[in-house]
């Protein structure tokens, strides 16, 4: 019994260490039922370290001596170093990039960004890897290594250049396929278009048109309308885009011209009319539009966290209601995004990554 006595005192600290750690894991993690998994990170960190420190403190209050407390302290770093010795060398290079990307934020969510040859916007950011969705509506995991380690092209949120390049024959004065370039440009909706000539080639003369595009998110259309743009205003100024070494098999008289015959334009009503980003990039709006509204509840949650100690009695109740009102909205915000987690992995037309695994 006196034996046992000496136990007591390692009992109760274990008692301790369990309600502490009990209430602390209430605090961080149950009662924030609305967290996300990355929000949900740093506090399992804190529970980690919290556990680590736990043991420790155990250990020094058992009654033993200096000696055997030291070497079972040793055996407990031993373990620790082990684990991590002999965890997977990529997982943990994948996490390391991860919080780095996390830290230094080269792009978020929505972005458009260009990697190893593919582009895409980005669709979600996780701990080991970052989903890109492409033109064609796959979803491309990227290691966060490969993301470290090779450059990354992010298109600016403020605009970005859009430009088409054609070839035209040397008869054709530059000033006056610079004109209706310009023009071109203009119908296109870019801003400060300018023409630029690329190179002389053998047979013919290389002209870039770009401009301004203000407006990131419809990048697609915007090619899309340039390249239109491009055609009807040098078709209607009787240009022909065709190759100097054009060769056509079929005899043509002498004064006909490859140009489309002139139809009447019908305008298409644009609001209503769909937009190709809308259907290619439905992940990558939707993450970056649940962040957006996440953003903004949070921000409204802190500045009813400082109205509450300046606040009445019916001031407060009123505060509060709305503050229910906000958490629930961040639980359903949070909702969707882990559903669609879940559904990773089953999914077709995801394509991982060698360094994901």
């Amino acid at each position: 019994m006196a034996h046992l006595a000496d136990y007591i005192p390692s009992l109760l600290t274990l008692c301790v260490i369990g309600l502490g750690l009990a209430f602390f894991h209430w605090l961080l993690i149950r009662r924030n039922t609305h967290l996300t998994s990355d929000q949900r990170l740093p506090r399992q960190l804190i529970m980690l370290l919290l556990t680590f420190v736990s043991v420790i403190a155990f250990v020094l209050s058992l009654p033993l001596s200096e000696a055997i407390q030291n070497q079972i302290l040793a055996l407990i770093g031993i373990l620790l170093s082990g684990v991590i010795a002999f965890s997977s060398t990529t997982i943990v290079s994948n996490v390391m990039a991860g919080l780095v990307l996390r830290f230094n934020k080269p792009f978020r969510l929505g972005d458009f960004v260009r990697v190893n040859g593919f582009s895409g916007r980005v669709a979600e950011m996780g701990l080991l890897e970052t989903e890109i969705q492409t033109e064609t509506r796959e979803l491309i995991a990227f290691a966060n290594t490969i993301l470290i380690n090779s450059p990354v092209t992010v298109v600016r949120s403020s605009g970005a250049i859009v430009s088409v390049e054609l070839s035209l024959g040397y008869e054709i004065h530059h000033s006056k396929v610079e004109q209706h370039l310009l023009q071109a440009g203009t119908e296109a909706g870019l801003e400060e278009p300018f023409v630029q000539v690329i190179s002389l080639g053998d047979f013919s003369v290389t002209y870039r048109i770009a401009g301004l595009l203000t407006d990131v998110k419809s990048m697609i259309s915007a090619r899309s309308k340039l390249h239109k743009a491009v055609l009807d205003c040098l078709h209607n100024a009787n240009i022909e885009i065709v190759s100097p070494t054009f060769v056509n098999s079929r005899p043509q008289p002498d004064d006909r011209v490859m140009i489309p015959v002139r139809q009447r334009i019908v305008q298409v009503n644009e609001p209503d009319a769909p937009r190709p980003e809308d259907i290619l990039f439905d992940k990558a709006e939707e993450a970056e539009a649940i962040q957006r509204d996440k953003m903004t509840v949070e921000a409204e949650l802190a500045a009813i966290q400082e109205q509450l100690s300046g606040a009445d009695s019916e001031q407060k109740d009123a505060l509060k209601a709305r503050r229910d009102e906000l958490k629930a909205q961040l639980a359903e915000l949070a909702t969707p995004v882990k559903e669609e987690a879940e559904q990773i992995e089953s999914a077709p037309g995801i394509t991982k990554s060698p360094d994901a695994e």
